[in-house]
């Protein structure tokens, strides 16, 4: 039963529940979609404004790189083209629209500011507004694209140049005139740099040597055949699934460094070091630069969850296929939880019904243990 936050809430300001889901993504949604056709009740809390928000924070001409055939959660198709990108707004209103189709209540600006487990091993998580709520179970569904990563080596810019994120920024009117260094080539440099191209003189910093996979393969999507051939459920663990792994392949939508650099884009290696405006290069190459954009990926936002045993030391979270080794911890939308699929819109829901299954027989106080 998904109670509202209203009732809930209205006595004492407290609330106890079978399961607790942290984040109304696109995970935490298709959790709240199979928890919804069970007798638990739950709650799913979130510190955005509006479901979605999410994706609407990320610079503006985002689009997802699965098409919508592939981003899709369970109950309810994505419009449009089916072989076409969603775009970051057109994803996160569908996002929105979800929660409403299946009466899911979010409780929306006011995430965990502490997540507890007690001697009575119920968790006890206390909201941003100072309420709390005990539940039974918790599933973490807080997204792989939580804190930028920002490395040291940010330090030896002077204030001369402007430094941001994908998070930070949203369109080439963000940054000033001059050159813009791009730091990671994966999906989302690679896009900020062929953007910013048009308006800026751009330099992406490459690092390990990147794999692009054909948008399209006769004629077919190339998600079509990883999915038709069963790859995108491939285990972390198999031999298919470590080569996937360390490959780490994305689509290329006209992305390739050939591509950018016909677009005038220019390639240079590892960023090293940094000294006021210079940016120093593993070969030895060195150029001035007027603002710098790091893409070189996330961290978790772990401070919250104070339960020993539940994140590494460096602050990642522990779980393997979805289950933590807290009893009654489950996580969603983890990179590869269970397969390549689990932190794509694509796996989210098959991740989620396996979760939930296991959340159920946990509430029971049956073995809850997953495949």
């Amino acid at each position: 039963m998904n109670r509202s936050p209203r009732q809930l809430f209205e006595s004492h300001g407290s609330g106890e529940i079978d399961v607790l889901v942290i984040g109304a993504g696109q995970a935490g949604l298709a959790a709240g979609y199979y928890l919804a056709r069970t007798e638990l009740s739950f709650l799913i809390v979130d510190r955005h404004a509006r479901i979605g928000d999410s994706w609407r924070r990320r610079y503006d001409s985002m689009t997802l790189f699965t098409p919508r055939a592939f981003s899709s959660l369970p109950g309810l198709a994505l419009d449009g083209d089916p072989d076409g990108y969603p775009t970051r707004d057109e994803f996160a209103n569908y996002l929105e629209t979800y929660a409403s189709q299946f009466d899911l209540r979010v409780h929306s600006e006011n995430g965990v500011a502490r997540l507890e487990r007690g001697a009575d091993e119920r968790f006890t998580a206390q909201l941003d507004d100072g309420r709390h709520v005990v539940a039974t179970a918790v599933i973490v569904a807080t997204g792989a694209f939580q804190k930028p990563i920002i490395p040291t080596i940010a330090a030896g810019f002077n204030n001369a140049v402007a430094q941001l994120t994908p998070e930070s920024y949203h369109n080439p009117g963000d940054l000033p005139p001059g050159t813009v260094l791009v730091v990671g080539d994966g999906a989302s440099g690679r896009d900020i740099a062929a953007e910013l191209a048009l308006t800026h003189d751009v330099l992406l910093a490459v690092g390990r040597s990147r794999r692009l996979f054909p948008e399209r393969i006769l004629g077919k999507s190339t998600w079509w055949w990883l999915h038709t051939l069963g790859l995108m459920r491939a285990r972390p663990e198999s031999a298919i699934g470590r080569l996937m792994r360390r490959a780490d392949p994305f689509p290329d939508r006209d992305r390739s460094l050939d591509d950018l650099e016909r677009r005038g884009v220019g390639v240079a290696k590892r960023l090293v070091s940094s000294q006021d405006r210079f940016a120093f290069f593993a070969d030895g190459s060195n150029r001035v630069v007027d603002s710098v954009i790091w893409c070189i990926g996330y961290r978790d936002d772990s401070a919250w969850l104070q339960i020993p045993g539940s994140t590494h030391p460096n602050g990642s979270f522990m779980q393997e296929g979805g289950l933590a080794p807290v009893p009654g911890l489950f996580h969603l939308g983890r990179p590869w939880q269970r397969n390549r699929a689990s932190a794509l819109v694509m796996g989210a829901g098959e991740d989620a019904s396996v979760v939930v299954a296991a959340c159920l027989k946990f509430c029971a106080g049956r073995d809850y243990s997953m495949t």
